[in-house]
């Protein structure tokens, strides 16, 4: 059996400490891990010092989306405390796919205060376990869930949200409000950062995609293929789609910025060609996979048995890959949303 193909493949030993709790004090002072497929070396960087990595008329694609404060704290009739994860809104009007917490306790026609004028109702089981909830409010529903909402900081994360994390837990180029998980990898650019690479003559280009709770699932199963992949809403504009067809006549690369934007453009490649498209997307990308428009790749450090640690095996290869693993755990890298980059050129 080849080497990548079982999940088990992708376990590997992090220790605890490694996890990062609070970002870098400045985004572009993360480091960085430059990793080499031509060669499998490896160098070791700080963030700002992907502009050098990148030359002029290649193109950078990022996520635009925007993380909003889904995760709502309240208390049932009984006084008890209880929690709902807002994931996607369902249909018209204000009916919300939600993870529920205690998830024994929030049957069918209960409810949970969230504050004065603003109740959620639980009104269905769903065939995927989470909850149909109802939102009932005094007022527009997204001013009160972005005034009484918390930021849906990760499981490993062990804290409650602060306030930097309004700020930090989200890029400086997010948009359009959709996510219940951060793009991490695009957590790393300032403005000036950004700044420096468009004078430098590398053009930018914008995909959305949602990016779900189902991200931090783990693979269960012991052959990935028989995964049940999470689906997310995307979408590649008409001018994303013209930014990347003359990035090929012009024979730059292309740059994606988080497995977001990996699997938005991987989704909408026709051949090599980028059309304009939207939908949901359950793209899984594991090795081996045969890539149409995306060169060069940066992202965060992930899980173990995560789809997203499958997606950048395919990229780089399954031994570079956890090489380049064994060598951040060894040289003290900082992992997951709040931790440091990898770049696959």
């Amino acid at each position: 059996m080849l080497r990548g193909s079982r999940t088990l493949d992708y376990d590997f030993h992090l220790p605890p400490e490694q996890i990062a709790q609070a970002p870098a004090p400045r985004r572009d002072e993360s480091r960085l891990m430059v990793v080499h497929r031509a060669t499998g070396a490896i160098e070791h960087m700080r963030f700002g010092d992907i502009a050098g990595l990148i030359p002029p008329g290649d193109l950078l694609v990022v996520n635009r989306t925007r993380v909003f404060r889904a995760r709502l704290l309240g208390t049932r009739d009984s006084g008890a405390p209880a929690e709902v994860l807002l994931l996607k809104r369902v249909g018209d009007g204000e009916r919300w796919e939600a993870m529920v917490s205690p998830g024994g306790k929030l049957k069918p026609g209960r409810r949970v205060h969230i504050a004065p004028g603003f109740d959620v109702t639980i009104e269905s089981v769903s065939e995927r376990r989470t909850r149909i909830v109802r939102l009932e409010c005094d007022g527009d529903a997204t001013e009160l869930i972005e005034r009484h909402g918390h930021i849906p900081l990760p499981p490993y994360i062990e804290r409650s949200d602060a306030a930097e994390d309004a700020e930090r837990y989200q890029t400086v180029y997010a948009r359009e409000r959709g996510s219940v998980a951060a793009p991490t990898a695009g957590l790393h650019f300032t403005p000036e950062l950004l700044e420096r690479l468009e004078a430098q003559g590398v053009e930018r280009a914008d995909v959305l995609l949602h990016v779900g709770a189902g991200t931090f699932k783990p693979v269960e199963v012991e052959d990935p293929s028989q995964h049940t992949m999470h689906e997310e809403w995307f979408e590649i504009t008409p001018e994303a789609a013209t930014a990347a067809e003359r990035l090929r006549a012009r024979g730059g690369k292309l740059w994606a910025v988080g497995t977001t934007s990996v699997r938005a453009l991987e989704t909408a490649a026709r051949g090599n060609v980028v059309a304009p498209t939207s939908g949901e997307t359950r793209i899984f990308i594991r090795p081996p996979y045969e890539w149409k428009v995306v060169d060069h790749l940066v992202t965060n450090f992930h899980l173990p048995r995560s789809t997203l640690l499958m997606l950048v095996a395919a990229f780089a290869g399954y031994d570079l890959t956890m090489h380049a693993y064994e060598t951040a755990v060894r040289e003290g890298y900082r992992f997951y949303s709040y931790g440091d980059a990898m770049v696959v050129v």
